[in-house]
């Protein structure tokens, strides 16, 4: 299945219970992922450039910033999908394009490792 902002957004609604949250109005596609109890962000999915992502080619990607364990983002980065956050701490965050270049299995297991870190 190719990746896309909507998979993520309906395994978030489903495991968690949660829905987005598009608090930008210059940004009206920028979704926010906030626990329901301390309101803390676990993700934020976007459509960004690629240019300001250090892609190549024109156009806009759909991407998920995540938080992760430092040891994991130096690992994760090497590899083909992964970037260093965008508009985030990039020792803590991570960017995750959604493009499937990523195997789903494996974004959801960095949602809920995200989940998890932001309790």
């Amino acid at each position: 299945m190719t990746s896309s902002r909507a998979w993520v957004l309906a395994y978030v609604q489903k495991k968690y219970n949660i829905q987005p949250d598009y608090p930008w109005r210059g940004h009206p596609s920028y979704a926010v992922l906030r626990h329901a109890a301390n309101k803390k962000w676990f993700g934020v999915v976007m459509s960004v450039s690629k240019s300001r992502l250090g892609l190549a080619g024109e156009g806009r990607i759909d991407v998920i910033n995540l938080k992760c364990r430092p040891e994991l983002i130096g690992v994760l980065r090497l590899t083909p999908g992964f970037l260093p956050a965008y508009h985030m701490n990039k020792e803590h965050w991570l960017t995750v394009v959604l493009d499937g270049t990523v195997p789903e299995e494996e974004i959801f297991d960095l949602v809920d490792l995200s989940f998890t870190l932001t309790k």
